[in-house]
């Protein structure tokens, strides 16, 4: 059975891309994005901290305690997980035989990619659909000829309907990142977790979850 893609630690990788946080940090940006194919949390999020600092993905750089507030480890993204960033998150983009969850996860993340490199991911994407498309019809066409009722191939038809938005709305998207329409460097900046959450270290804030 194939291994289902970490998408915890994917979007951990992400957000790490952009500025250095602790846990809790980004506990809060997935939820204040709602990052809903995130599950689990705050456990799983913890998890995977553990699992990319074991993997030397992300390392610690900073520990602080503040009164009685639970010690917090500040991480930033490694060379080596921003390369792994990088390649999984091409690979869930161009994989149209992933589940519609990870490629709603994918999606969300890929700003964190050079505009090119999510464009040739998307690319890559809308070709192999309009394959798996073709031989659909194809085979459609074939099993319609051969006399076979149409309720018998309703789950065929039922794909393919599925397939034909996503092309749609690929193009659409694609089209969007050609003409400049849809831009991100100007808007990712070391800034953003702080643009989305306010600063860490407000009055009167909660303590963060433990693991």
């Amino acid at each position: 059975m194939a291994r289902r893609p970490d998408l915890v630690g994917l979007t951990v990788l992400a957000m790490l891309s952009v500025r250095a946080g602790h846990p809790y940090e980004l506990h809060r940006f997935i939820v204040d994005t709602h990052k809903d194919y995130v599950t689990g949390l705050p456990r799983s999020l913890y998890h995977a901290v553990e699992r990319l600092a074991g993997d030397e993905l992300i390392v610690p750089v900073e520990t602080s305690r503040e009164g009685r507030r639970p010690e917090r480890t500040v991480y930033e993204i490694t060379d080596e997980g921003r390369r792994e960033l990088a390649t999984r998150l091409r690979a869930l983009l161009e994989n149209p035989g992933a589940e519609r969850r990870t490629f709603t996860a994918a999606v969300s993340l890929m700003g964190v990619l050079p505009v090119p490199e999510a464009l040739r991911a998307l690319r890559t994407r809308a070709a192999s659909i309009e394959g798996s498309l073709a031989s659909m019809n194809a085979h459609l066409k074939a099993l319609k000829d051969s006399g076979l009722p149409d309720v018998l191939t309703i789950e065929i038809d039922y794909e393919r309907a599925l397939s034909e938005t996503e092309l749609a709305w690929l193009r659409k998207l694609i089209a969007r990142l050609e003409s400049g329409e849809l831009d991100w460097p100007s808007t990712l900046k070391r800034e953003f977790l702080e643009d989305v959450l306010g600063s860490p270290e407000k009055p009167g804030e909660p303590g963060e979850p433990g693991p």
